[in-house]
């Protein structure tokens, strides 16, 4: 994997963009100046990045794996120490499949009805591989989404959910708080 320069990331003309960021030259990023990158962050290969008007807000200590996009109108927000697994999809926009409407960019919009909503996945979250997260969720602080899941609903803090749709499992341990008291105090 060949990272993106701190040159070419400076002429991509981000919102703001902090310190070790590392963007694999294969990730696609859709405008840039609506997209906000604290420091210490990993984007690999085939990831897209698409800002709408709400923009994409990335906080630190974060790594989107590969295959994985965040999508929308809406704002997007990664708060600090969230990891998102490979092919993990986040939209802050949706088309309405009723069949209501028709669907697709390329129609006007006085044809389409679509959802916008924000989406904010918390401090210490894990997203699990394959899962898809809707508009308007809000994936609170230490909680854990299982692989293939789909969010259409919030996750509370420190709970393990996962399925189609998600469901609530069990307690997460919080020892990652203790964990990153310590890693920060380090640096």
């Amino acid at each position: 994997m060949a990272f993106l320069s701190q040159s070419e990331l400076n002429k991509l003309g981000f919102k703001s963009l902090g310190s070790n960021v590392l963007i694999s030259d294969k990730t696609s990023i859709y405008n840039p100046a609506g997209i906000s990158i604290a420091s210490n962050v990993r984007i690999d290969d085939f990831c897209v990045l698409s800002a709408g008007v709400g923009g994409i807000d990335i906080g630190s200590n974060i790594h989107l794996a590969v295959f994985s996009s965040i999508i929308g109108e809406g704002r997007v927000i990664l708060s600090d120490f969230c990891n998102i697994s490979s092919r993990v999809s986040i939209y802050s926009s949706n088309d309405d499949y009723s069949g209501a409407s028709m669907t697709n960019p390329m129609i006007p919009d006085e044809y389409k009805k679509v959802t916008v909503a924000d989406v904010r996945i918390g401090r210490h979250v894990i997203i699990g591989s394959g899962s898809v997260i809707l508009p308007g969720v809000n994936i609170n602080d230490g909680a854990v989404v299982g692989a293939l899941s789909l969010v259409n609903k919030n996750c509370e803090e420190n709970k393990v959910y996962s399925g189609v749709p998600a469901k609530f499992l069990k307690e997460r341990k919080q020892n990652f708080l203790e964990l990153e008291r310590s890693f920060l105090n380090r640096i």
